[in-house]
């Protein structure tokens, strides 16, 4: 693997975290504003991807106010009833300025500090307009970067009932960032024991 370039286009690239689930296994517990080692999951998020990005734009369906405190512009979903990542996605492909759109979950919050770099290398070598990171035995499709002109496909995809984003993946050039290095830090949260865990992964780092 080759490393990623120190001069990647920082300022071409808006980050957009994704906190606008139900997340049903979690009791309906706002995963986002959830307390780990005393912060917000999306502070994690936020601390680790604002260096990487020129500015970061929260997608969420609840508690606007709430992650308006984070100093983000927030978003909800252009399409209703909670439609999914594609939905968090086109929402903040919709707010961002910059050729590029980088996305994260908020439930993930050991995000890697060359996140940005490591995708927009992959995405600039493989000429893709999808790149999204695989640990080494799987994708984790809402850790990605793609081309802000791809809005337009996504909107459509929707628009026609569709949600599965692996299936939108299938229209594009997409290629897969390795990340076999450290498959760790692309742990998240959907059970309260899995937040316990981390609990105890943050207070060793």
């Amino acid at each position: 693997m080759a490393p990623a370039p120190l001069n990647y286009p920082r300022r071409e690239i808006t980050g957009v975290i994704l906190a606008g689930g139900r997340a049903r296994r979690m009791g309906g517990a706002d995963k986002g504003l959830t307390l780990l080692a005393g912060r917000p999951m999306l502070r994690h998020v936020l601390t680790a991807l604002q260096p990487q990005v020129a500015q970061v734009i929260i997608n969420a369906n609840r508690n606007l106010d709430a992650y308006r405190e984070f100093g983000c512009s927030v978003v909800s979903d252009v399409v209703g009833d909670y439609a999914g990542p594609l939905a968090g996605m086109a929402s903040g492909m919709q707010s961002a300025v910059t050729p590029f759109v980088l996305t994260a979950p908020c439930d993930s919050p050991l995000v890697p500090g060359d996140l940005a770099a490591r995708l927009f290398t992959t995405l600039a070598v493989n000429n893709a307009e999808v790149c999204v990171v695989h640990d080494g035995e799987r994708t984790h499709p809402v850790f990605l970067m793609l081309r802000r002109e791809l809005l337009g496909s996504i909107l459509a995809f929707l628009d026609a009932g569709e949600r599965k984003i692996d299936k939108w993946f299938a229209q594009h050039q997409t290629a897969l960032c390795d990340f076999s290095d450290q498959p760790d830090v692309f742990m998240n949260v959907n059970h309260p024991r899995e937040l316990e865990a981390l609990e105890q992964t943050v207070a060793r780092r």
